[in-house]
């Protein structure tokens, strides 16, 4: 392990998950909480058109990706509050349109996309010391929005209808959450790629969320499974030569699996415990 420390993209790729797993710990706990994956899948897939965007104008793909998740982020939320169409609907559409915009300015740019591959399923080994400071300012931003928020994100989760009668602004709140969710998105694009965000933004929290119950420790518990899961998907797809970003998202749900199947038989085991007390009193 130290060998491959000596290289610089090995250091890059860790630091990387280090802060994948700090973000997606807390916003994928209210993506599980509140329940809106698909509402997080639409973003990701519309953030492809940023990404198109940055060969069409040559900048870097992650600042045009800022710009264009937070812009579908802001869409669903004004889309669901105001003009109040299906949700269903409407996140489908932006699914669609955003790859579709995202091919349509790779097709008007001029050379060859070379890495549109790597945003499309993630290269965590690809990542730059330019991608880790945005990444980092990123992580900052939302990190210290949730801790900041924590008490009115809460209650948005768990009870809408309960924040909207104590005076909370949920529909702020509700787009804030999004913007949130949008900042993640881009974080992750460069570690698992648009296909895949929605595995890395959801499978840490889900299973935390099997072994913890307060929303503070399924967060603290999900940074903690999302870094063994991005560390042990990047060893090993390193070792065995696979795509890194697939291979972090078949460790996570090969986890997820291991945990469930251990919760199951652990609530097995005590039922039989309860049952063979009763019968004995």
């Amino acid at each position: 392990m130290e060998g491959l420390l000596a290289y610089e993209f090995m250091r890059n790729a860790l630091v990387a998950g280090v802060l994948a797993s700090v973000i997606c710990g807390v916003v994928g706990v209210y993506v599980i909480l509140k329940r809106i994956v698909f509402i997080s899948g639409g973003i990701a897939h519309f953030s492809f058109s940023g990404v198109g965007f940055s060969y069409l104008v040559d900048i870097n793909p992650m600042l045009s990706t800022i710009l264009f998740s937070l812009v579908a982020a802001l869409s669903i939320g004004w889309i669901k509050e105001k003009i109040r169409l299906d949700e269903d609907s409407t996140i489908g559409m932006l699914w669609a349109s955003g790859m579709a915009l995202g091919i349509i300015f790779v097709g008007l740019s001029k050379g060859y996309a070379t890495e549109l591959i790597s945003f499309l399923f993630g290269n965590i080994l690809a990542v730059s010391r330019e991608d880790l400071a945005v990444m980092f300012v990123l992580t900052a931003i939302v990190v210290i929005t949730a801790v900041a928020l924590f008490k009115e994100l809460f209650i948005l989760t768990y009870d809408e209808d309960y924040g909207r009668v104590m005076g909370l602004p949920t529909y702020s709140l509700n787009l804030l959450l999004l913007c949130l969710i949008a900042l993640t998105v881009v974080v992750l694009i460069k570690i698992v790629g648009v296909i895949l965000v929605i595995a890395l933004l959801t499978i840490p929290a889900a299973t935390s969320k099997l072994l913890a119950s307060t929303i503070r420790s399924i967060m603290v518990l999900a940074i903690g499974i999302g870094l063994v899961f991005t560390v042990t998907g990047l060893f090993l797809s390193y070792y065995v030569d696979l795509a890194s970003g697939a291979t972090i998202v078949i460790v996570s749900t090969i986890g997820f699996f291991i945990v469930s199947l251990f919760q199951k038989v652990r609530a097995k085991k005590k039922r039989k415990e309860y049952l063979r007390t009763e019968v004995s009193t």
